[in-house]
């Protein structure tokens, strides 16, 4: 996916993180945290199912990228740790509050760098629908939280 800005709108909480010189993050990515730097989330190495594979992001979850890092570069970038973004979203309809996590593949071991699912445990959420969709859509207003800047869900 190419570089998507999808902040809308609500306070990001900026931070600057620190990336691995091989790590190639676009604008928009959805980001975890892996020995003190960002990175994507298909980046992710852990986990044999989807319920594995998405508890061990959103335990990680460190926010969504605002600046891109090409590969070989080190300077650290800009994550949004909250705020409000319209966000890629497996086709569904969606209600206020509804808990949203990262999308994984079929069998759960590669997750999608910036598309989002509705999820049925806190364990694997990133943030809540901030907008009703009553009609299965692929887009979502979501409401993020840093998990590693805020704290968890639980």
């Amino acid at each position: 996916m190419s570089n998507k800005m999808s902040w809308r709108y609500g306070d990001t909480n900026p931070i600057l993180a620190p990336v691995d010189s091989a790590t190639v993050i676009e604008i928009g990515d959805l980001l975890f945290l892996s020995s003190g730097k960002a990175k994507p989330a298909k980046d992710i190495t852990e986990g044999e199912n989807a319920a594995t594979t998405q508890t061990t992001f959103s335990s990680g979850f460190l926010g969504i990228a605002m600046q891109c890092s090409n590969s070989s570069d080190t300077t650290p970038i800009r994550v949004a740790t909250t705020g409000y973004f319209n966000l890629s979203a497996s086709s569904a309809t969606f209600i206020l509050g509804d808990k949203v996590g990262i999308a994984a593949s079929n069998d759960g071991t590669v997750l999608s760098n910036q598309t989002v699912a509705k999820v049925s445990s806190v364990n694997y959420m990133i943030g809540r629908v901030a907008k009703t969709e009553n009609v299965a859509t692929t887009s979502v207003l979501v409401k993020i939280t840093s998990v590693i800047m805020n704290g968890s869900f639980t």
